[in-house]
């Protein structure tokens, strides 16, 4: 036979034949340790991680949530920069309803008195003027305080700025308090009322739970000890589990997070289903890159003059925004997930022998020996021939 022949006789062997699988029992101490070991790792992982720990069994179901707060408490305060005033919570909750946030203020920049004229500009390496030829009229720079009139004025004795058209006179919101207006915000409480829905399984849960009555409601506050139920939060106590001081960040405001898990296990042997409440600051707190730091935001209260003139009170409010986020998923038995996992997890099983069959071929001392037992071609005429892994022979 020609030496091309065999060459396209072993390329149709190489795509045509059939291998079957064979039984070759290895009396070895170690190598059967190590092929028992390897079984008990791939039973442990579909028992301990995917049935225990992964809860591989259960089907699951996303959270729908709702939330609605009420924040109570009352401060006065008497200031040399302010007239004595009481608050009530029309004055600090801004917006009165909030969807799954709310703000209280704690700190302010007031300027009163504004109206619509002309002022110079407040004075600044990108504002300060020689001439009027310095200043270009209708132009507005976003940073600005109004719209330029084409004039140069005196704001001090030491600075001329351009002459704007806005509300003056204008706010310098350098001139705030070093300690929070309202410091005594640290022991208003909100009520927090949250219910959620796992669609899938048709469950129902409010944060309100069945033992919590009227009275309880009226006296408790949320304490992680005596009272873990109790939906009513001390806002000097959230910061507090937030890793925060109250009144340090009163003065410039924040961002806070509550967060309530409800992540549950509907299985009937599995434990009741209640909310778990943590907090956290979602701000940037940096000590070095602590540009534009805290919450705050501007609003204004317009009034009329006996004469009719339109006036208005610039507030630049600061204060902690309360981001109430929900989240959780529900867990419970069902034979699909169960059969699905456990047949992925246990088609491991299948790679063992396969890893064995490796270290056998690659690493074991006596491998020429296993590789000759391990692969046996048959020759057309009806015998058999053991022949090294992965090689095969023919008749010439």
């Amino acid at each position: 036979m020609s030496k091309n022949a065999g060459s396209c006789q072993s390329c149709l062997h190489s795509w045509f034949d059939y291998e079957t699988p064979k039984t070759l029992v290895i009396p070895s101490l170690g190598i059967g340790c190590v092929f028992r070991f390897a079984q008990l790792l791939v039973v442990l992982y579909v028992v301990g991680y995917v049935c225990v720990l992964q809860k591989g069994y259960q089907e699951t179901d996303s959270i729908i949530s709702t939330v609605t707060t009420k924040v109570k408490g009352y401060a006065f305060t008497n200031t040399s920069d302010m007239d004595p005033r009481f608050w009530d919570v029309a004055d600090y909750v801004m917006p009165p309803q909030g969807d799954n946030s709310f703000f209280v203020l704690t700190n302010m920049v007031v300027t009163p008195g504004q109206i619509q004229s002309r002022c110079p500009e407040l004075p600044n390496l990108s504002k300060l003027c020689v001439d009027d030829c310095d200043c270009m009229e209708g132009y507005s720079d976003p940073r600005g305080s109004g719209i330029q009139t084409g004039l140069c004025e005196n704001y001090s004795t030491t600075a001329k700025t351009c002459e704007v058209l806005s509300w003056c006179p204008l706010e310098i919101d350098t001139r705030l308090p070093k300690h929070a207006l309202l410091a005594a915000a640290e022991n208003f409480t909100v009520l927090i009322k949250n219910s959620i829905t796992y669609p899938k399984f048709n469950v129902h849960r409010r944060n309100i739970l069945p033992h919590i009555n009227s009275s309880y409601l009226k006296r408790c506050e949320f304490n992680r000890v005596t009272d873990p139920d109790c939906p009513i939060f001390r806002l000097k106590d959230i910061i507090s589990e937030a890793g925060e001081d109250f009144q340090d960040m009163a003065v410039k405001g924040g961002v806070l997070g509550i967060l309530i898990d409800w992540s549950c296990d509907l299985d009937w042997w599995a434990g009741k289903c209640y909310p778990k409440y943590s907090f956290r600051r979602l701000d940037n707190k940096h000590p070095v890159n602590n540009v534009a730091p805290g919450y705050n935001f501007r609003f204004a209260k317009y009034y009329k003059t006996p004469d009719g003139e339109e006036t208005r009170t610039l507030i630049k409010a600061f204060g902690i925004r309360f981001d109430v986020i929900v989240f959780g998923t529900a867990g419970k038995f069902g034979i699909v997930p169960t059969i699905v996992n456990l047949g992925a997890a246990f088609s491991f099983l299948g790679l063992v022998p396969a890893v064995i069959d490796w270290l056998m071929l690659t690493c074991s001392s006596r491998r020429h020996l296993y590789s000759r037992q391990k692969v046996t071609y048959l020759i057309e005429d009806g015998e058999a021939e053991s022949t090294p892994m992965g090689t095969s022979y023919g008749t010439q």
